[in-house]
Protein backbone atom coordinates (compact mmCIF):
# COMPACT_ATOMS: atom_id res chain seq x y z
CA UNK A 1 0.00 0.00 0.00
CA UNK A 2 1.30 3.44 -0.93
CA UNK A 3 1.02 6.04 1.80
CA UNK A 4 1.00 9.68 0.82
CA UNK A 5 2.40 12.68 2.59
CA UNK A 6 2.95 16.40 2.51
CA UNK A 7 5.85 18.81 2.86
CA UNK A 8 4.90 22.13 4.42
CA UNK A 9 6.16 25.45 5.72
CA UNK A 10 4.78 27.18 8.80
CA UNK A 11 5.50 30.65 10.12
CA UNK A 12 4.46 32.83 13.04
CA UNK A 13 2.09 35.81 12.92
CA UNK A 14 4.90 38.23 11.94
CA UNK A 15 6.33 35.86 9.28
CA UNK A 16 9.66 36.10 11.10
CA UNK A 17 10.25 32.38 11.74
CA UNK A 18 10.03 29.60 9.14
CA UNK A 19 9.59 25.93 9.97
CA UNK A 20 9.69 23.22 7.30
CA UNK A 21 8.14 19.85 8.04
CA UNK A 22 6.84 16.62 6.54
CA UNK A 23 3.91 14.45 7.56
CA UNK A 24 1.75 11.57 6.44
CA UNK A 25 -1.33 13.30 7.92
CA UNK A 26 -1.29 17.07 7.43
CA UNK A 27 -4.62 17.70 9.17
CA UNK A 28 -3.51 15.92 12.35
CA UNK A 29 -0.04 17.47 12.26
CA UNK A 30 -1.36 21.02 11.80
CA UNK A 31 -3.76 20.51 14.67
CA UNK A 32 -0.80 19.45 16.82
CA UNK A 33 1.15 22.58 15.84
CA UNK A 34 -1.80 24.92 16.35
CA UNK A 35 -2.81 23.51 19.73
CA UNK A 36 0.77 23.20 21.00
CA UNK A 37 0.52 19.51 21.88
CA UNK A 38 4.30 19.31 22.21
CA UNK A 39 4.99 22.20 24.60
CA UNK A 40 8.79 22.03 24.31
CA UNK A 41 8.87 21.91 20.51
CA UNK A 42 10.35 24.62 18.32
CA UNK A 43 6.94 25.47 16.88
CA UNK A 44 5.37 25.84 20.33
CA UNK A 45 8.23 27.96 21.67
CA UNK A 46 8.05 30.39 18.75
CA UNK A 47 4.27 30.25 18.11
CA UNK A 48 4.79 28.88 14.60
CA UNK A 49 1.24 27.93 13.63
CA UNK A 50 0.44 29.62 10.32
CA UNK A 51 0.54 27.32 7.28
CA UNK A 52 1.90 29.32 4.34
CA UNK A 53 2.99 26.56 1.95
CA UNK A 54 2.24 22.90 1.43
CA UNK A 55 2.71 20.32 -1.28
CA UNK A 56 0.93 16.96 -1.26
CA UNK A 57 2.50 13.76 -2.62
CA UNK A 58 1.11 10.30 -3.31
CA UNK A 59 4.17 8.73 -1.68
CA UNK A 60 5.68 9.71 1.71
CA UNK A 61 9.19 9.18 0.36
CA UNK A 62 8.60 11.94 -2.20
CA UNK A 63 7.34 14.23 0.56
CA UNK A 64 10.45 13.52 2.65
CA UNK A 65 12.68 14.22 -0.34
CA UNK A 66 10.89 17.53 -0.96
CA UNK A 67 11.18 18.52 2.70
CA UNK A 68 14.95 17.93 2.57
CA UNK A 69 15.19 19.95 -0.63
CA UNK A 70 13.30 22.87 0.94
CA UNK A 71 15.32 22.72 4.17
CA UNK A 72 18.54 22.79 2.15
CA UNK A 73 17.60 26.09 0.55
CA UNK A 74 18.22 29.58 1.88
CA UNK A 75 15.55 31.62 3.62
CA UNK A 76 15.23 33.65 0.40
CA UNK A 77 14.48 30.48 -1.59
CA UNK A 78 11.84 29.49 0.97
CA UNK A 79 10.27 32.96 0.77
CA UNK A 80 10.23 32.78 -3.03
CA UNK A 81 8.58 29.37 -2.84
CA UNK A 82 5.90 30.67 -0.48
CA UNK A 83 5.28 33.76 -2.63
CA UNK A 84 4.95 31.61 -5.76
CA UNK A 85 1.71 30.09 -4.44
CA UNK A 86 0.75 32.42 -1.58
CA UNK A 87 1.93 35.99 -2.30
CA UNK A 88 0.08 37.46 0.70
CA UNK A 89 1.33 34.83 3.14
CA UNK A 90 -2.24 33.90 4.08
CA UNK A 91 -2.89 31.06 6.51
CA UNK A 92 -3.77 28.04 4.34
CA UNK A 93 -4.94 25.83 7.21
CA UNK A 94 -8.57 26.00 6.08
CA UNK A 95 -7.53 24.82 2.61
CA UNK A 96 -6.48 21.49 4.08
CA UNK A 97 -9.42 21.16 6.44
CA UNK A 98 -8.12 22.64 9.70
CA UNK A 99 -10.38 25.29 11.21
Amino acid sequence: MIKGGAAYILTNQNNAVLYTGVTSNIIKRLYEHITGVYKMSFTSKFAVTKLVYYQVFLNIEYAISREKQIKGGSRRKKEDLIISINPNWNDLSKDVGVE
